[in-house]
């Protein structure tokens, strides 16, 4: 019984390191843009360097050819964000733990 619990334990602690170091992990592909890689993060937290070097981290709520809606931000957990695509310099993803 004991080895049935610590084979059970080892198991679902295997199967989360796996999961968690695949589920982080960022991949861009030739046709990619600012819009599709967001997209690709939507409930996701990231954070989003605009054109004055201010940085926005947030959930990724929604994201469409012009804007890009961020919720939950960090220091304003209460707001929620609107920028243009236009004026996102970077994307950083968070990819370790």
């Amino acid at each position: 019984m004991r080895n049935a619990i610590r084979f059970f334990l080892v198991s679902t602690i295997l199967a989360c390191a796996t999961i968690s170091a695949t589920a982080a992990e960022l991949r861009v592909g030739a046709a990619d843009t600012v819009q599709t890689v967001l997209a690709a993060h939507k409930g996701a937290r990231v954070t989003v360097r605009v054109r004055s070097g201010q940085e926005l981290t947030g959930i990724v709520r929604e994201v469409n050819s012009r804007v890009v809606q961020l919720g939950a931000l960090s220091g304003r957990e209460f707001f929620d964000a609107v920028v243009p695509l236009d004026a996102v310099d970077a994307v950083l993803v968070r990819t370790k733990e």
